[in-house]
């Protein structure tokens, strides 16, 4: 992986914010675009924030973008544009926990910080057989002591480097290479033959279920789109018009609701397409949906917070994954009258 032996603070930092939440395979095209695209703390702080989170489409969790934007600016703005050493200083930026400020410690500055991710929770677990779940206030504050016991202070990057390729490597989630591992005469885990069992994680949070129907509604050529700006999923981003249903009901059914009809009249418009059923999940919710493709033949009164784009610019704009899906389909085409 390119950051492997990175030594610069701002592309350890942009690559430990990419991979929060996401794989490694998909997070290293991300990556190579984002360091080619905003090499530096400058050319990050002083980039539209539309770009930024253009060139972030499809990452979700966009609140690790809107942090790397405004941090970027605290650097550029309050620092000199230089990366703060201090693993304290490091920690205050917007987006940072414990985690990514000792990486970036650890791996840019050689100080003498434990590097504790979902990697290296896996091995201690495992190795120690500590029941106790990794997921809870107890057991971050229990795993975090005991990785610093054995932190190398001498040697703290390759130290961390190691332990974080053994879990990748050896220690894995799934058909972990035990019978390999140089380390299984004291892995308890694996004395006990409970290797499967740990971590421990506590119970996970039931997701919420939401029912998205979306209007992308095409006047003369020109699309109905907005800025989501409430304080909900996807802040920042944009979408078509949204109605937000209770359930996932019929085409049918849905066109005849009122606050369908609210929007459109029955003598002023024409459904070009209705989508099969998208879905995407979240940390806590659940998004099932679909698109109707419709044509008016007069403008809506809408809110000032639509705007009538073209699809030109509506390429510029930065989607939720939700809609990226759907545009990005093969089979899907914003399909314009004629």
């Amino acid at each position: 992986m390119p950051w492997k032996g990175e030594k610069d603070p701002y592309k350890i930092w942009i690559s430990e914010i990419i991979l929060q939440q996401t794989r490694v395979r998909q997070g290293l095209a991300y990556y190579e675009r984002f360091i080619k695209t905003f090499p530096d703390v400058r050319s990050l702080a002083s980039a539209p924030e539309q770009k930024v989170y253009k060139l972030w489409e499809g990452l979700g969790y966009y609140s690790r973008c809107k942090n790397l934007i405004a941090s970027a600016k605290y650097i550029h703005e309050n620092l000199d544009g230089k990366f703060p050493m201090e693993y304290e200083d490091i920690l205050a930026l917007k987006g940072i926990g414990p985690y990514t400020a000792s990486a970036i410690s650890s791996f840019a500055f050689n100080k003498p910080y434990a590097v504790l991710d979902g990697n290296v929770f896996r091995v201690l677990a495992r190795y120690f057989g500590i029941k106790i779940p990794i997921n809870n206030t107890q057991g971050k504050k229990i795993y975090g002591e005991l990785a610093r016991q054995l932190l190398d202070k001498k040697n703290a990057p390759e130290y961390n480097q190691s332990i974080m390729d053994f879990g990748a490597v050896i220690c894995k989630p799934a058909l972990p290479l035990c019978f390999e591992c140089p380390l299984q005469k004291k892995c308890v885990a694996f004395i006990k033959n409970k290797v499967s069992q740990f971590p421990v994680n506590e119970k996970k949070i039931t997701q919420k279920k939401r029912f998205f129907n979306y209007l992308i509604i095409e006047f003369e050529n020109k699309f109905y789109v907005k800025k989501r700006t409430e304080k909900d999923i996807w802040q920042n981003l944009y979408e078509f018009i949204l109605i937000e249903t209770a359930s996932f009901e019929t085409d049918e059914d849905f066109l005849k609701t009122e606050i369908f009809s609210g929007i459109v009249t029955r003598e002023n418009y024409k459904i070009n397409s209705i989508s099969k059923k998208y879905s995407q999940k979240l940390t806590h919710q659940l998004i099932a949906g679909r698109f109707f493709q419709i044509h008016l033949k007069k403008p809506l009164l809408l809110s000032e917070k639509y705007q009538l784009l073209s699809k030109k610019e509506i390429d510029k704009l930065p989607f939720p994954k939700f809609i990226a899906s759907y545009l990005k389909d093969k089979n899907v085409s914003l399909n314009l009258w004629k």
